[in-house]
């Protein structure tokens, strides 16, 4: 399998060097060549595996330069009990919605199933490729994505990993689990400004030949942002294994179709959604819910993609996005190579770009575009503990209650995505059930608890008295010269 650029100005590379090099040359994002497809005595066959059997084999589809004994055993240590418990992604009920859970990893947010291989894939990709330089880790992130790529990458061999998060853009057991962060290869920095602005920096840094060249005999940039294909790659996997366990625990019956609700930012989960969708997956409508911020809303409705508009801060931060990196993959898909650079020059120099009627048609078959606001995420929260029992985090109550909407016109069995802990984001769920203010994250985890007898994660107790290590906050135009501080 050959990877391409979605702006069609980069040679084609192989599986390992595309996830070394992260970001294509020519500033597009690697792509393979074609989505394999999986018949549906191959989806039988892969239900009667654990996770990550199916993950090995999932993936090996798409990494066919590694070899398939080494992949197995990667994903055998990403997805073990130790890390993830007894199922990496089990599937619950909320009501008459199917919730699939992927949080249970060590940071207690959906990146930990994409995060805990992608290190163990960079290493190999490292190996394959001959490659004996440092691969220098640069992660812009809205709150998971930091921590669970720190956890992921901490004193893993020739890598260094920086991470940029918006100061007053993250939660604050977010911002303590990244500053705590032990590690001797880590950097932790805070920046004025939002997570687009931490985005566009390392993606500009990414394009700057001339800092490559200032040390590349030495070292090399990469990704762990989903804009890596080795980041974005295994979240294919929950997809599929979350419809064979809806077919196999009776929920569905086989080949049924199912629509599926992901809380969405970046793009990244939900495009994942529909990579396994073609790869044969009976995945009928993605609906990508959004918060205030309603950016990829307004774009499904209307062909129209501008982030010249005003930035929210809200209780489901993670998604609190103007410009959605992984949204160009799908254009390419939808659009082609040329249309798509195109399109990514009039977002970056004119803030928006408008496809035509019949390319929106055609994204259409596949998205629904739904959004919910600060008032109904806080009311979703509180509706499905009272009445169903399930507690939820505000992302997911987001993804809830545009599921929720969207079923009362439409009869497929949906799945829902949980993308996070109710533990990460206490503040807001205890003020969505009415338990009153905390004077810390950790002391309204002991309020929830207390009060739902929701067991508080491993992964947010060990954080409770972690000294901070990365209190630092920079202007954000200053991105750059901190790379060059902590590259030496």
């Amino acid at each position: 399998m050959k990877y391409i650029s979605t702006r069609g100005k980069s040679e084609e590379v192989s599986s390992a060097q595309a996830i070394k090099n992260g970001l294509c040359p020519d500033g597009g994002l690697y792509v393979p060549e074609s989505i394999p497809t999986l018949s549906e005595k191959e989806l039988k066959r892969l239900s009667k595996l654990d996770y990550a059997g199916r993950a090995a084999k999932i993936i090996s589809m798409f990494l066919t330069d590694y070899p398939k004994d080494e992949l197995e055993a990667l994903c055998r240590r990403a997805y073990s009990p130790e890390r993830f418990g007894e199922h990496p992604a089990p599937v619950k009920k909320a009501g008459d919605l199917n919730v699939l859970e992927l949080w249970h990893g060590p940071t207690c947010a959906f990146k930990d199933m994409a995060l805990q291989l992608t290190p163990l894939l960079l290493s190999a990709a490292l190996r394959l490729t001959g490659e004996k330089r440092t691969a220098n880790i640069l992660v812009a992130t809205s709150g998971d994505t930091g921590k669970a790529a720190l956890e992921g990458f901490c004193d893993v061999e020739q890598t260094k990993i920086a991470v940029f998060y918006p100061a007053n853009g993250v939660s604050a057991l977010q911002k303590l689990q990244m500053t705590t962060q032990e590690g001797k290869n880590v950097c932790v920095t805070g920046i004025d400004g939002n997570f687009d602005d931490a985005q566009t920096a390392v993606k500009t840094i990414f394009s700057d030949r001339e800092f490559a060249e200032s040390i590349s005999d030495r070292s090399f940039f990469s990704s762990a942002n989903s804009i890596n294909w080795g980041r974005l790659v295994p979240q294919v996997v929950y997809y599929v294994s979350a419809y064979l366990d809806m077919a196999s625990s009776g929920t569905i019956a086989f080949g049924d179709s199912i629509d599926v609700c992901v809380p969405t930012g970046n793009f990244g989960d939900i495009l994942a959604g529909y990579i396994a969708k073609k790869m044969g997956v009976k995945i009928s409508k993605l609906i990508c819910a959004s918060n205030s911020n309603r950016v990829l809303t307004d774009f499904f409705d209307t062909g129209l993609y501008d982030r010249r508009r005003e930035f929210f801060t809200t209780v489901s931060p993670s998604m609190d996005i103007l410009i959605s990196s992984n949204l160009e993959r799908m254009l390419y898909f939808v659009c082609g190579a040329e249309k798509t650079a195109g399109y990514m020059k009039d977002l970056s120099e004119k803030g928006s770009y408008h496809i035509t009627p019949d390319e929106l048609e055609k994204m259409r078959e596949d998205y629904e575009g739904l959004c919910c606001d600060e008032q109904n995420t806080l009311k979703t929260v509180k509706e499905f503990w009272e009445k169903e029992k399930y507690l939820c985090d505000p992302h997911t109550a987001v993804a809830l209650n545009c599921a929720k909407r969207y079923a009362a016109d439409h009869s497929n069995p949906i799945l829902v995505l949980s993308t996070a802990s109710p533990y990460k984001f206490t503040p807001s769920v205890c003020k969505a059930l009415g338990l009153g203010e905390a004077p810390d994250a950790f002391a309204a985890a002991d309020i929830l608890f207390a009060a739902t007898g929701a067991p508080i994660p491993a992964g947010i107790e060990k954080v409770r008295k972690k000294p901070v290590r990365f209190p630092g906050c920079i202007a954000k135009d200053k991105i750059k010269d901190a790379v060059k501080e902590f590259l030496g």
